[in-house]
């Protein structure tokens, strides 16, 4: 007997794992369809030694020392501030845009506040932004709109930005400083062993039995348990019976060089016309010394294992239909990505996971995060 089913060994699952079974003594079993743990941040050892993302860069970031704290009874940490260039023109660029974009781009020397006016001077004035086009073409204006955006966005969401919701891109920095890091957060690192190393160790506990390459359905009738935690595609639970939430995937092709070092950047953005959308070298995310090094090219696919919630007004009014399934289902309790259809970075799954167990056991979130907590 289980007192808890939790589906999905990614972050979700594997914190809420963890916090029962070693913060509050419960002895859970944790099953996931794939033969590995750590769900989109798996990580392994490739054929030439090379340890590689399987399923595309993770980089990981956080404002919260709540999550970080957390994280660090697992893991030590390599500090890493991320960085990307975006192939634009025939150059490769920093972005997000910022001074060096456009001084490069247009062979110009402008200060930062000249660049302030350089973007004033393009913007169009749009009243109340809608679309994600609204969003870049109010900030940036069109032409660098068509530079970095329109056809990126395309290929990632198989429609046109003025298609999409302003959330898509409301989020995306333009800066007029020189500042070429992706994120600004607080606490910028990778896990100095992977991340899989990391789940290793949060799931090592005895309460905790971990099953992989199992399909929810085939046992939920035949392993006694109690409470139910699901991390999967929440249209999927409940048998898509209002139709299947529309996703993106992703296909990844991996291509190993016999350099040292082949890009000049942790990821090169694409929008071009390149069927991918970016290229990763792992190596720069790892730290591994190595005489070689391994790519990962990105190919959006419309069909395939969900990734991207697409962002449509339409999109979320089905998902409230299951949400509300979901309020009525009593003994489950969704939570993650797929399960709240939304796209979360890591660390806002952690805390999401957090709040839920402290939620479940009514202790205070400064009692919930330590693994010595009884």
């Amino acid at each position: 007997m289980f007192d808890w089913l939790i589906v999905g060994a990614g972050f979700a699952g594997s914190v809420l794992a963890e916090r029962l079974a070693r913060g509050s003594g419960k002895r859970v079993l944790l099953l996931d369809k794939r033969r590995h743990i750590g769900g989109n941040a798996y990580d392994h050892y490739d054929d030439e030694g090379l340890l590689v993302h399987a399923y595309g860069p993770h980089v990981f970031h956080t404002n919260s020392k709540e999550v970080f704290d957390y994280l660090s009874q697992f893991t030590a940490w390599r500090p890493y501030q991320h960085r990307v260039l975006a192939s634009v023109d025939g150059q490769l660029v920093p972005i997000p845009i910022n001074l060096d974009t456009i001084n490069y781009l247009y062979n110009l020397r402008l200060t930062s506040l000249e660049l302030e006016a350089f973007f004033a001077e393009r913007a169009e004035r749009i009243a109340h932004a809608r679309t994600s086009e609204d969003v870049i073409v109010g900030k940036i204006g069109r032409e660098l709109y068509e530079k970095f955006f329109r056809n990126y966005a395309r290929k990632q969401w198989g429609l046109d930005p003025s298609e999409l919701d302003a959330s898509v891109t409301t989020h995306i920095p333009v800066r007029t400083s020189r500042d070429d890091r992706y994120f600004t957060d607080t606490y910028q690192a990778m896990p100095l062993r992977g991340y899989t190393r990391m789940f290793e160790r949060m799931l090592d506990h005895p309460n905790i039995k971990v099953m992989l390459g199992v399909d929810f359905r085939e046992v939920e009738r035949s392993i006694p348990h109690d409470q139910v935690i699901y991390t999967g595609s929440i249209d999927a639970y409940f048998d898509h019976r209002y139709g299947p939430l529309p996703y993106r995937s992703l296909e990844f092709r991996f291509e190993t060089k016999n350099a040292p070092i082949f890009q000049p950047a942790p990821v090169v953005n694409h929008p071009n016309e390149h069927p991918y959308t970016r290229v990763t070298e792992c190596k720069y995310l790892t730290g591994q010394e190595h005489p070689k090094t391994t790519l990962v090219y990105e190919y959006p696919r419309a069909e395939g294992e969900p990734y991207y919630p697409i962002p449509r007004p339409e999109n979320v009014v089905l998902y409230r239909k299951y949400e509300a399934l979901a309020a009525a289902t009593p003994g489950v309790h969704f939570i993650g990505r797929l399960a709240t259809y939304r796209y979360y970075n890591m660390d806002q799954v952690v805390a999401q996971a957090l709040k839920l167990y402290a939620k479940l056991t009514g202790l205070p979130r400064k009692q919930t995060t330590l693994a010595a907590a009884a």
